[in-house]
């Protein structure tokens, strides 16, 4: 048996095409890899994708069980689309300001992703949409009080995961009021502490309270707690995520081939950064040699640099993953698609 503590368990990986290229495969059956997000570019039809979730599944070995992630949050992050269910953008579902809209839509959302075998959902967006010019955030946050945007995201959180299916949080602490899009270029917030506290952190806190079971950094500068490094490369950062808020839980990178970070460091800065700050698992979304790349550093890592992060991504695991089970019901899913549009209304 492969043991489940190899470093590689944090790295969390995607591929180009609808097909998983043998590299990745051969990877997930030596136990060295921990999950794999799939994207828009990696679904054809529903038979297809059943296929290629059993295939990553089946690929890995006996007691090392592999994670699959997605981004489905609803509006225009959806990576799948008809024939599932188009659900509404978050901010429709805070506009109704009806929370137990919000877990419905979750739940069935929650189906629909482990007739796949998905267990991992890059969703909700918690962060607060302070700022009108946001070019990334907007309708993908549930208001722009802090208040309704905690309410909607437990909701949301709590259903999913009773339905089998792990949250995340994002993007901590907070990408509701940024100019810039992290994909292009590293935004900064220059707000005092005192606002970042009555603002953005109040619904991660929320999120935490309530069980979520990851949350994702956001690749932005608060200089009001670090001036120089970007969340996602912050000890102070995840210090006031792990000792002021205090969550245990999995703490995920956002994609680190992003420019925000790509720009401002190595790779090596990349990979060995955001561990040696607090977190836990890295998502390398599309590129083999990086990831390649990052495997080998993290390999060469000591074992006190992750040792407590391999032991909560296996926890993770442990909870959520599984394949899918058998027969799917859908898609199509009538019902879904009925409360779909409903709440979009």
């Amino acid at each position: 048996m492969v043991s489940p503590w190899q470093p590689g368990q944090l790295l969390f990986c995607g591929f180009i095409g609808v097909s998983p290229p043998r590299s990745l495969l051969d990877l997930i059956a030596a136990g060295r890899v921990g999950g794999v997000v799939l994207f828009r570019r990696n679904v054809e039809n529903p038979a297809q994708l059943r296929q290629l979730c059993d295939r990553l599944h089946a690929a890995a070995p006996p007691g090392v069980p592999l994670l699959l992630a997605i981004d489905q949050e609803g509006g225009r992050v959806l990576r799948l689309r008809a024939p599932w269910t188009a659900w509404p953008a978050a901010r429709a579902l805070g506009d109704r300001d009806e929370p137990q809209e919000t877990a419905s839509i979750a739940t069935a959302m929650a189906r629909e992703l482990v007739e796949l075998g998905i267990r991992l959902d890059f969703a909700p967006v918690v962060d607060v949409d302070t700022n009108p010019q946001n070019p990334v955030i907007g309708d993908r946050s549930f208001g722009r009080a802090p208040e309704r945007v905690a309410r909607h995201a437990t909701a949301f959180l709590t259903a999913l995961q009773e339905g089998g299916v792990a949250a995340c949080a994002k993007h901590f602490p907070g990408h509701g009021d940024t100019a810039l899009d992290s994909h292009l270029a590293l935004p900064r917030i220059d707000h005092d502490r005192a606002r970042i506290d009555a603002v953005e952190l109040p619904p991660f806190r929320a999120a935490i309270e309530a069980g979520v079971a990851s949350i994702m950094t956001a690749h932005v500068v608060f200089a009001a707690i670090d001036p120089r490094a970007p969340a996602t490369l912050s000890p102070a950062v995840m210090a006031v995520l792990r000792e002021e808020l205090g969550y245990d839980g999995v703490v995920f990178s956002d994609d680190l081939e992003m420019r925000a970070i790509a720009d401002f460091t190595s790779v090596r800065g990349r990979i060995e950064g955001p561990l040696r700050a607090g977190v836990d698992a890295l998502l390398l979304c599309e590129h083999a040699d990086l990831q390649e790349e990052a495997l080998r550093i993290v390999e060469r890592l000591p074992d006190a640099a992750v040792e407590a992060a391999i032991t909560r991504v296996v926890a993770l695991k442990r909870r959520f993953a599984a394949p899918r089970p058998e027969p799917p019901s859908g898609p199509p899913y009538p019902e879904h698609q009925a409360l779909a549009r409903k709440l979009a209304r």
